[in-house]
């Protein structure tokens, strides 16, 4: 009989209970092996699991083998992301290029090798001859890291050299991609708003005398308009998202593949797949669904009993998208707080007194302030927690008029710095072994039986 892929509904449901039947794993067997689920030990620290130069997160420490919260920290290449913020902004300078450079090298910019870097970001912009063509337009997709990361694998294609690891072509690969991808961006952007969304198609040419936000902004509107407020809120977004250690989902599935020799350009199209889901980069999209949900059920912003109530509701999986999640609380390192939301927080106070969103701040203000207290009334769960990066990320982008497909997008676009210098670290440093962690195998006793017997 030839198989037929058209089964119907009652099939796959016989085969989904057929698939439950012997695959679920008894929950009692991880603490019975000592399992660390998700490389994380029991009380929450991290399976240390490689050496790294680039970024370093911290929000406790361990004090008598017991972790004690602590005011979170961010660093890039041991300078703490305030300093480096501070900075430029002292400068009136964009910080992207200079954050960028040094990340990948390991050091701060002078000016004239500042110069330089931006003209060699700038000069590699421009896509290769016909890509937008043939990977973009011939083949649309309505979510822009999915077709963010089959652009990057594309890019294999279109590459002399792709499997040469040295250093040198590491570096070129790596400024290449740093440089193309806020242009990938705005081209499955605009392809996704003409083809799904009955849009006409605006593709701009990248304007090499601009900076990374300024050209990505010029890039998505129709109009080109942008102002100088919103490219220097984007390019502050872009730093702070830049990097966060070698630990976090995208940067270790980076890690993960270049330890196995591959090349660059499926290496970064993995993190990118990493860094799509909602558990990871795809959190600040959930942000914004979620506040969507509290702001059309919740009558008064301001009352905040009301607003607890709600939240209660979506603990207990009653409202929202039924996860049980507050989403943009909580963080696998950080505890009492995090260094980028604090940051974000204090700049979405200011652009909403200026846009007319003050009312929609203080409900995230109040969302922030009731959420602990729900999540331990609910869930019985009193350890710290904090607002992560993804709670302000989604609302700046919203007040700068940025639609909230490109969120996500906007995240890979700074993380793509951060991918490339841990991705080369994995490569160039001699002794690195490939990544492979063990499982432990629990299969039931069986014998194979012939098939007229089953």
């Amino acid at each position: 009989m030839e198989f037929n892929p058209f089964f119907s509904n009652q099939t796959l449901m016989t085969l989904c209970e057929e698939f439950a039947k012997y695959n679920l794993i008894d929950p009692s067997y991880y603490q019975k092996w000592d399992v660390k689920r998700g490389l994380r030990n029991a009380d929450g620290t991290g399976v240390v699991a490689g050496v790294t130069q680039i970024g370093n997160v911290r929000g406790y420490y361990m004090q008598d083998g017991e972790k004690i919260p602590m005011e979170g920290q961010l660093f890039y290449r041991g300078i703490e992301i305030s300093d480096i913020i501070t900075g430029f902004r002292a400068d009136d300078r964009f910080g992207f290029e200079e954050t960028a450079y040094l990340l990948l090298f390991g050091k701060l910019p002078k000016r004239e090798e500042l110069r330089a870097f931006r003209s060699i970001l700038a000069e590699y912009r421009t896509l290769p001859d016909y890509f937008t063509e043939d990977m973009i337009l011939k083949a649309p997709s309505q979510n822009i890291m999915n077709k963010l990361a089959r652009s990057i694998l594309a890019l294999y294609s279109y590459d002399d050299n792709p499997e040469n690891t040295s250093l040198e072509n590491e570096l070129l690969h790596a400024l290449q991609l740093i440089a193309r991808v806020p242009t990938i961006v705005a081209h499955a952007f605009a392809v996704k708003r003409h083809y799904f969304d009955n849009e006409s198609l605006y593709l701009h040419r990248p304007r090499p005398e601009l900076s990374v936000s300024e050209d990505f902004l010029h890039s998505i509107r129709p109009d080109n308009h942008f102002s100088e407020l919103e490219a220097r809120l984007l390019d502050l977004c872009l730093v702070l998202h830049m990097e966060h250690g070698g630990g976090n989902n995208s940067a270790f599935a980076c890690r993960v593949l270049s330890s196995s020799g591959t090349d660059i350009f499926s290496t970064i199209s993995a993190a990118v797949g990493s860094l799509k889901g909602p558990r990871h980069g795809g959190a600040n999209q959930k942000v914004m669904e979620m506040f969507g949900y509290i702001e059309e059920n919740v009558d008064n912003w301001s009352d905040e009993t009301e607003v607890e109530r709600y939240l209660e509701k979506l603990v207990r999986k009653e409202a929202g998208d039924g996860s049980g999640l507050i989403y943009g609380m909580g963080h696998a390192v950080y505890t009492l707080s995090d260094p980028r939301a604090i940051l974000l927080k204090d700049m979405a106070r200011k652009v909403a007194e200026k846009k007319g969103f003050s009312k929609e701040f203080e409900l995230f203000e109040t969302v922030e302030k009731l959420a602990p207290a729900v999540l331990a009334k609910v869930k019985g769960d009193n350890k710290p927690i904090c607002a992560n990066v993804d709670m302000y990320s989604g609302l700046v982008y919203k007040m700068m008029n940025i639609p909230s497909e490109l969120y996500t997008p906007l995240f890979a676009i700074a993380r793509m710095v951060g991918w490339c210098a841990h991705r080369i670290e994995e490569v160039y440093n001699p002794g690195n072994k490939i990544i492979r962690p063990a499982y432990r195998a629990v299969p039931g006793s069986g014998r194979y039986v012939p098939i007229a017997e089953r």
